[in-house]
């Protein structure tokens, strides 16, 4: 079993479910203990450790929407977001709780660290928390630029089955569209539509994903594209991938 890092001082104990971070004065003026519980985001769990890696994907400059995506869900899991967007203040100075705040930062640095190319890491190594180099991540990749939405799209209008599966060729073309709609291309509204204008904005979007998918298969398939174009509605694309997979087997 992996254990702790090194940097967890004489005054803290740790046992499956608390971490004990040092001693604290109450009104009173005795000492007590500042207790951490596994469901605080200072908690380090037994099984963390600094060069484990959170995520499969190493960063290296591409396709910074899935990676950012996968690299989000992962520390919500390990409750260490807020390291990274802010939302956990650093406890004062005088406060028991500073250095559990620094480990698990330090951590939570380490942990994005694992997760980018050496070239890249080697440019934020001197960043002195995870919110300084997660900002700059965001500064320099998370931009909707136009050059980086022409390249998405020249993609998009490129990209052919070739001699793929149907399953490889729709991963592939689901992860164009997934980028796209990580730089916010197109946004649904939340807000209530009594006159069906939203419904219908959606149902064109989506019209749109299918038959770009379908201009890319070659003339194999031109007998069940027929059949889906045919279709009045046209389905969506869950309906008619199953359709095109069966046709392929």
């Amino acid at each position: 079993m992996a254990s702790l890092p090194e940097n967890i001082n004489e005054n803290t104990e740790t046992t499956a479910e608390t971490t004990i971070v040092g001693d604290a004065i109450d009104s009173a003026g005795i000492a007590t203990k500042n207790v951490v519980d596994s469901c605080h985001p200072f908690y380090i769990h037994l099984l963390d450790y600094p060069g484990m890696s959170l995520v499969s994907i190493v960063f290296d400059g591409r396709r910074y929407g899935g990676w950012r995506r996968a690299v989000i869900i992962a520390l919500s899991a390990k409750n260490k977001l807020g390291f990274t967007d802010g939302s956990l203040a650093v406890p004062t100075s005088d406060s028991a709780l500073l250095k559990a705040w620094i480990r698990c930062n330090d951590m939570v640095l380490l942990w994005l660290l694992n997760l980018l190319s050496k070239e890249i890491a080697e440019s934020v190594l001197y960043l002195v928390n995870a919110k300084s180099l997660w900002k700059d991540r965001e500064d320099r990749f998370c931009q909707a630029s136009g050059a980086k939405l022409f390249q998405l799209q020249k993609e998009l209008n490129a990209f052919v089955r070739g001699n793929t599966s149907i399953s490889t060729y729709f991963t592939k073309i689901k992860s164009l569209w997934d980028e796209l709609d990580a730089l916010n291309t197109f946004s649904s509204c939340s807000c209530e539509c009594i006159c069906g204008a939203k419904k219908k904005r959606v149902k064109a979007h989506e019209d749109e994903r299918l038959l770009q998918f379908l201009m890319g298969l070659n003339d194999t398939f031109i007998g069940v594209r027929r059949n889906i174009l045919m279709s009045s509605p046209l389905p969506s694309i869950g309906q008619a991938y199953p359709l095109i997979v069966q046709d392929e087997k």
